[in-house]
């Protein structure tokens, strides 16, 4: 078991941040069609409702604002992360693989039964990050 030298914080993690230039698409896109609810807004910047991790959106600007680095001001290239959801059965992947597609998901792979075990589509966000739903067959 690996023990951490930190003295105080616990190597978990409690959010998943995306930094974006193009903000008010990612946003509506989270919102709208992933369905997340928004639970604080303040300017350029979003947390969503999530069970468990949460989940936050903001600008380059803010971020370059916020830690003094001017390096988030720099155009990124998507598929900077992944989210994994978890559609809890192999039936429910196609459904919701196509309702995402039919809301302005990109679609980048059609539901399949991978070797791992799980039937997965892949789709992307308007950044170009790619995000999988799954469910174990």
């Amino acid at each position: 078991m690996h023990t951490s030298n930190l003295s105080r914080m616990t190597p978990r993690i409690n959010m998943i941040g995306i930094i974006t230039s193009n903000f008010d698409t990612m946003l509506a896109f989270y919102r709208d069609t992933l369905g997340f609810d928004i639970t604080l807004q303040m300017d350029e910047f979003a947390e969503f409702k999530s069970d468990g991790v949460r989940l936050a959106l903001s600008t380059t600007q803010v971020m370059a604002h916020a830690t003094g680095e001017e390096s988030y001001t720099e155009k990124k290239a998507g598929h900077a992360f992944e989210l994994a959801f978890d559609a809890g059965s192999p039936a429910a992947v196609d459904t919701d693989f196509a309702t995402l597609v039919a809301k302005g998901a990109t679609a980048i792979k059609e539901p399949s039964d991978m070797p791992w075990g799980q039937r997965t589509a892949f789709f992307a966000d308007p950044d170009g990050n790619i995000h999988e739903i799954f469910a174990n067959l």
